[in-house]
């Protein structure tokens, strides 16, 4: 079986599945979290697959950064499909949606707003981390 389908397969019940050569990674965390997890980590992903239960520019931006081959996403964003397909990552999805809402359903995610503006992946990833910092930080306060 050819690594996106297998990512796809295993995605059941998990909110991220990646998937290269038989090795097989899963999480349950929302959102972006799984990604920015990888990365921090220093997990080399280069040649992997990804299937996310709902990929926007934010996440189709961790995945070039990391070296993502293919993505799958049961929901898609119009910007992050054209992201993918600028970057050529073969991309698909079971829903292609205009934006990805925020968790409340009452504006655009704010890991969206974070790097709309934002073409390279670098400085998206530098964008993220700062804006999940500061979701942080005044969560606490």
């Amino acid at each position: 079986m050819r690594d996106p389908d297998t990512a796809k397969l295993h995605l059941d019940g998990h909110s991220i599945c990646l998937c290269k050569d038989g090795d097989i990674i899963t999480d349950d965390s929302r959102g972006i979290a799984p990604m920015m997890k990888l990365i921090a980590a220093g997990t080399d992903l280069r040649g992997y697959s990804a299937a996310d239960l709902i990929v926007g520019k934010a996440a189709a931006m961790l995945f070039v950064k990391t070296g993502i081959v293919s993505v799958f996403g049961k929901v898609m964003s119009e910007a992050a499909l054209h992201y993918l397909e600028q970057h050529g990552i073969p991309a698909e999805y079971d829903t292609l949606t205009e934006k990805i809402i925020n968790r409340r359903g009452t504006d655009i995610c704010p890991m969206e707003k974070t790097v709309a503006a934002i073409d390279d992946a670098e400085q998206g990833y530098a964008a993220l981390k700062q804006k999940i910092k500061e979701l942080k930080q005044s969560s606490q306060s």
